[in-house]
């Protein structure tokens, strides 16, 4: 094994619609170029390892790899997977067969968790929040990622988790307008629970917002976030 400081890291954001890539050295600086491909449809484990495998064929000499999964993720094992169907996805320890297919140390976490480990800067309690094709939030304090919630499947209203309330299908149906009213109720109700210190806000639809936005609130994008599969490994 190599000195930890001269290794590369592959680190891949796994989405609703894209499959990310790129390699890192260990301290999170890219040193290759930022590769997407399609999320499979269906988006089973087989079939994800396939475009993974596709998508990295440009990148060689990696000696780790870190992944972020749209879903509920402990040790490894992703328990659920809303945006990519629960149902091919219960109790698969992804990480110990991306580790198989890529033939190097792998380590998965949910995607909101690995942006928040790239975008926090450690101080005190920030919390990230992910705008795609769901909703993701991470909490880090002082630099430390802590449990993950999936507070995305929490109801805000008697029929929508957030999920259902502010993601990319909700937007399609309402239209920006509407989904820009939603996202500052939400807002308003993390700021209420958690009492950040500050809030990130990251993923493909952030570039949609329309209102400003506190003092303590800014955006950032996945490929700052992508930084955190370095963190990873420390």
């Amino acid at each position: 094994m190599q000195p930890h400081e001269n290794q590369i890291i592959l680190t891949i954001d796994i989405g609703g619609s894209h499959i990310k890539a790129i390699l890192l050295n260990t301290n999170g600086k890219p040193i290759s170029g930022y590769e997407k491909i399609n999320t499979p449809q269906p988006a089973a484990p087989n079939e994800v390892i396939a475009a993974i495998s596709q998508l990295i064929q440009p990148f060689q000499g990696f000696n780790k790899v870190s992944a972020g999964f749209p879903g509920y993720v402990r040790d490894g094992i992703v328990y659920t997977a809303p945006n990519l169907g629960s149902e091919n996805w219960k109790e698969i320890n992804f990480a110990a067969q991306l580790s198989q297919a890529l033939g190097k140390p792998a380590k998965v976490v949910n995607d909101a968790d690995l942006q928040g480990l790239g975008i926090a800067n450690g101080k005190g309690l920030e919390m990230i929040v992910t705008l795609g094709t769901g909703f993701g939030t991470a909490l880090v304090y002082n630099g430390s990622l802590l449990p993950h919630l999936e507070i995305a499947h929490h109801p805000i209203t008697k029929k929508k988790t957030y999920d259902e309330y502010i993601g990319e299908k909700a937007m399609e149906e309402i239209g920006e307008e509407k989904w820009n009213i939603r996202l500052q109720k939400v807002l308003a109700i993390l700021k209420t629970v958690f009492n950040y210190d500050r809030l990130y806000i990251s993923g493909g639809n952030a570039k949609k917002i329309s209102f400003t936005l506190d003092n303590n609130i800014s955006l950032s994008s996945n490929k700052e976030g992508i930084k955190g599969g370095a963190k990873l490994w420390l």
